[in-house]
């Protein structure tokens, strides 16, 4: 039918589309919500995929883009779970398997024995089969009965592309260092297994054959270890606690403000720990893995921050001994719930006068803009975390105070281990701090203050300090 004569000259039907698509035959309910599962599933074992090897990645750009990309798998995973019970179906069935090569497939991923391995399977054969489906659903729904879908599908496209980019960037940069490949014939098989369950987005299915495990004859065992690359050195270093800096009266903001750098840029072991929660905790709504990963990726974010404020300061960060045993011992000494524990009483430690709010002055004070901003997103990320931790970890208690004092007692429980990661050689718990403050004073154009210069704090020293100003959070 043609529309009428009167149509106005603007753009028809809320400029959504054209008569001619607004009249496709498109899909049904139930066929639209056969494939919006097809892509939930995909996202969701990605999720679970990237969070999975955060903490085993020794990569560090990769640990930062695996927290970025788990939490843009969850809100896409969160749009589509909404959709679906729009669609007169509830998301009961969007925990069930569609289909068992679509399993095959993601576990095999999942077990994939090295990074570049891990890369090709995520970034050459799930990640564009994600692209693929959505670009397909679009074209084949009706634009106009099935807007809200098309709205979802349109912005899954926009980032997922970006995911696709960065990891074909990765794959090319590792491949030139020689990593070690998949094994022949890998993903060969990933590609067959999405041939297998092809029906489920619109195409048809084909017959793959016998589809084998390679890499996933065994279960999937996370490493709770945090691993590093290269440059994160003597990571067991204890010599220098900034907390103690940070609140010592006798130094000025702009020294300081080189402490909250490194506070920052340490927040690196949170994702390493909270990955660990997130991988271990099953059977929380879903609502809970998405709100853990959006702070899983705010604190990646954080520690980029500190990265950057060291590279406008023009001093190298890789030079600094990062320390990472506030993630390792957690990750090792406690259960997913009390390090859950730890983190929300860390946490809240962070929001009184002397916490977030003192990070943010001192940073304003300092007269290093920077500083200031990155210190105000901080603290405005934390404030989030604490209702985070309100949601999913206060709850299981009677009141706020029984939470935060079973958080308290887990870590009071921690062994830091300080002496016998000297006796053993592991580090010397060397002072880095005059290198570090040497060298900013030089981009500076400044003469070092010589009490700030002699400064050397160790952990052990202070261990008692820790629980009212400080916490990699």
């Amino acid at each position: 039918m043609r529309p009428s004569k009167s149509t106005p000259l603007v753009p028809p039907l809320a400029g959504l589309c054209n008569f001619a698509a607004a009249q496709r035959q498109g899909m049904s309910v139930a066929e639209c919500v056969d494939w919006l599962k097809y892509n939930h599933y995909l996202l969701s074992r990605l999720h679970e995929i990237f969070t999975a090897r955060i903490t085993s990645e020794p990569l560090y750009e990769l640990k930062t883009a695996f927290s970025h990309h788990a939490y843009l798998c969850a809100e896409h995973i969160t749009a589509i779970r909404t959709r679906v019970s729009e669609m007169r179906e509830p998301p009961l069935g969007l925990d069930e398997v569609p289909h068992p090569a679509l399993k095959l497939q993601c576990d095999e991923v999942l077990c994939a024995p090295t990074t570049l391995a891990l890369l090709d399977g995520i970034y050459e054969i799930v990640l564009p089969e994600l692209v693929s489906s959505f670009e397909d659903y679009v074209d084949t729904t009706n634009p106009l009965v099935d807007a809200p879908s098309v709205r979802i599908a349109r912005f899954a496209l926009l980032e997922i592309r970006e995911m696709v980019q960065f990891g074909n960037e990765s794959i090319v940069v590792l491949q030139r260092t020689g990593a070690p490949r998949a094994a022949d014939g890998w993903l060969e098989l990933l590609s067959k297994c999405l041939a297998a369950a092809s029906r489920l987005r619109g195409r048809e299915a084909k017959d793959p054959g016998e589809l084998k495990p390679v890499y996933s004859t065994k279960p999937f065992e996370f490493d709770a270890v945090p691993k590093r690359d290269a440059r994160f050195h003597d990571s067991f270093n204890g010599g220098v606690n900034p907390e103690a800096f940070l609140y010592d009266e006798r130094f000025s903001p702009r020294d300081k403000v080189l402490m909250l750098f490194y506070k920052r840029l340490r927040e690196i072991d949170v994702p390493e720990m909270m990955a660990s929660i997130i991988h271990q905790t099953p059977g929380k709504p879903w609502k809970y893995y998405r709100d853990m990963s959006r702070q899983l990726w705010d604190e990646a974010r954080h520690a980029m921050l500190g990265e950057v404020g060291f590279v406008s300061q023009g001093i190298d960060w890789s030079s600094i001994p990062i320390n990472f045993t506030w993630s390792l011992n957690l990750n090792t000494q406690l259960s997913p719930r009390d390090r859950h524990a730890v983190l929300y009483f860390i946490e809240q430690g962070l929001m009184p006068r002397n916490g977030k709010r003192f990070e943010w002055e001192v940073a304003t004070e300092s007269g290093i803009p920077l500083a200031k901003l990155i210190q105000d997103f901080d603290w405005a990320d934390e404030v989030l975390h604490s209702q985070i931790g309100r949601a999913w970890y206060v709850t299981e208690f009677s009141n706020l105070n029984t939470a935060l004092s079973y958080g308290d007692r887990c870590w009071s429980t921690i062994l830091s281990q300080w002496q016998r990661y000297l006796d053993e050689g592991l580090t010397e718990h060397r002072n880095w701090w005059p290198e570090l403050y040497r060298a900013a004073c030089a981009g500076w154009g400044v003469t070092p203050d010589p009490a700030a210069l002699a400064f050397n704090e160790s952990y052990a020293e202070v261990r008692a300090d820790l629980k009212s100003i400080s916490g990699s959070a």
